[in-house]
């Protein structure tokens, strides 16, 4: 069989949320308790999981777009309390994603993440998955701009000085596929997380793939 090779792709750039960490019931949670503190009708599960993904303000003015901006910045304020509330967290990466990483990175890849995560959030989830040295760059959406916008991307390949058509981003919403169209790279997507195949598949991707550890088999049928 052929080996994992580097050489289409340099630098490997994963969401974090659905796609490493399994953490969508936690999230969907920390939102409906954030909204019961303020006595604030929430949608359903589903409605919740699909703005997982985006920045937390735009998440929040999407979910209830009836909120003035202080109503918002308040549910933010009251979602954050709850999401760091838990030490450690109630949830855990998917099965398989230590072991994929590691061997990525001993085959040469280069590892980012760019997530919708607070950058709290993603060095505390790091921390305590102890995945830190896997990533060369890491970016945030407060850093920078939301998905499905390209910067935190182009940011990414501006700092690993990588081209568009060298790196592969991999995740498991439709904004992590238009994030990669919208900046001319390549994106495979994941079907265990927020957004359906189907759903992900439309929005461009090259594959989508069931379990994290697929990804290997991807690349080196890609690459061959």
């Amino acid at each position: 069989m052929a080996a994992l090779d580097p050489t289409r792709y340099a630098l490997l750039v994963f969401d974090w949320d659905g796609t490493l960490m399994d953490s969508g019931a936690y999230i969907v949670e920390c939102i409906k308790k954030a909204a019961n503190d303020l006595q604030i009708e929430f949608p359903d599960d589903n409605k919740i999981r699909n703005i997982i993904g985006l920045s937390l303000a735009i998440g929040v003015q999407v979910l209830f777009p009836q909120l003035s901006e202080s109503e918002h910045e308040a549910l933010t304020l009251r979602y954050r309390e709850h999401f760091f509330s838990a030490v450690p967290r109630p949830i855990q990466l998917f099965a398989g994603a230590t072991t994929t990483l590691a061997q990525l990175k001993q085959a040469g890849f280069l590892l980012a993440i760019a997530t919708g995560k607070s950058r709290r959030g993603l060095d505390e989830d790091l921390q305590f998955t102890k995945l830190t040295p896997f990533f060369h760059a890491t970016r945030c959406a407060e850093e920078t701009t939301s998905k499905p916008d390209p910067q935190m991307l182009l940011e990414l390949l501006t700092e690993m000085d990588i081209a568009p058509n060298k790196a592969l981003v991999i995740g498991d919403t439709e904004y992590d596929i238009q994030m990669a169209n919208n900046a001319g790279v390549d994106a495979v997507g994941v079907s265990y997380g927020m957004h359906d195949k189907q759903r992900i598949l439309a929005s461009g991707a090259k594959a989508c793939i069931d379990d994290i550890a697929l990804l290997l088999q991807w690349l080196i049928n890609d690459n061959s």
